[in-house]
């Protein structure tokens, strides 16, 4: 089934189960439109931390990840080298895996290579046009693993010199930042993050007036 009943009496995508961490992150995180650059660097190299794992375990260590990867700030990421990856190896409260950690730091230069010429926020908005693709799904097998726009997305990431972004990871970035509205139909998120995609839209209207 795609969605479940809570005890609150709110029906949910069916992913989260009834697991309370994954449930609040449903609730106020995932499918919401997030146009901090920071905050989507970050999600980006968790996404790339989770290839080949689920979600919750990255979740349940996303705390442990932000300390130990200096608040995913790509300033201080870039500036890694053999002593600070070494140290994160030994770290059990993240994902120890070299190639990622490395992908990490490489992804936090292309970051600012990339922001000498360009916001991030806006090189990655840009590829839904500045605002959320109201999906309209009811089942999961409705859902896909990439698109078009996922294949261009980690194209142009990869030309930058982005790590761990292929095509099925940058989609699930792009559901969980917002850029999509994958909530089911029938989920009582669905309709509150088409409201915020409206405002977004609309501020951008007003913008582009000015």
């Amino acid at each position: 089934m795609s969605t479940i009943e809570h005890a609150d009496g709110h029906m949910r995508c069916s992913w989260p189960g009834t697991d309370p961490l994954y449930v609040a992150y449903h609730d106020t995180d995932w499918g919401v439109p997030e146009q901090d650059s920071r905050a989507l660097f970050e999600k980006l190299v968790l996404d790339g931390f989770q290839a080949g794992l689920s979600w919750i375990t990255i979740l349940r260590k996303r705390d442990n990840f932000r300390k130990a990867f200096d608040n995913f700030e790509p300033q201080s990421v870039a500036r890694y080298g053999e002593k600070k990856m070494a140290s994160l190896m030994q770290d059990a409260g993240i994902v120890r895996n070299r190639a990622k950690i490395e992908g990490a730091v490489l992804s936090a230069r292309a970051y600012l290579e990339l922001s000498k010429t360009q916001d991030f926020s806006h090189f990655i908005w840009d590829f839904v046009d500045g605002r959320p693709v109201q999906n309209i799904w009811r089942e999961r097998r409705e859902v896909p693993a990439e698109t078009d726009v996922s294949r261009r997305l980690s194209k142009a990431l990869v030309a930058k010199g982005f790590k761990f972004c292929g095509p099925t990871i940058v989609y699930a970035f792009m559901q969980a930042v917002g850029m999509v509205n994958d909530h089911y139909v029938d989920c009582c998120r669905h309709a509150e993050c088409a409201a915020l995609a409206g405002r977004m839209g609309r501020k951008q209207a007003h913008r582009k007036k000015q």
